[in-house]
């Protein structure tokens, strides 16, 4: 987790495409590891990345962004109203 305020965090994401599905792994060292089946072709991964967050965080998938990475398997996300606490608690609960 990198930073956040009241209704919006920073998120860091470590991210392996073109798995068998999507999974969240866990936190590593404040990174949280996620497992992707798209392939990373023309941005395809970053697309199913934002619906799968989007999904288990309940919220729309214009509330994710990506700050940095966006070529990258390490990025930095941006997520719109909803704060640190429940960002941890809705992402502790998949895993």
């Amino acid at each position: 987790m990198d930073q956040s305020s009241e209704e919006q965090t920073k998120l860091l994401i470590q991210v392996k495409p073109g798995s068998r599905r999507n999974e969240v792994v866990g936190f590593q060292g404040g990174v949280l590891s996620v497992r992707i089946a798209a392939s990373p072709i023309k941005g395809q991964a970053n697309e199913e990345l934002i619906g799968f967050l989007s999904q288990l965080l309940d919220i729309s998938r214009s509330c994710i962004r990506i700050e940095k990475g966006f070529t990258s398997r390490k990025k930095l996300l941006l997520i719109e109203e909803l704060p640190k606490d429940q960002v941890l608690e809705r992402l502790s609960a998949v895993q």
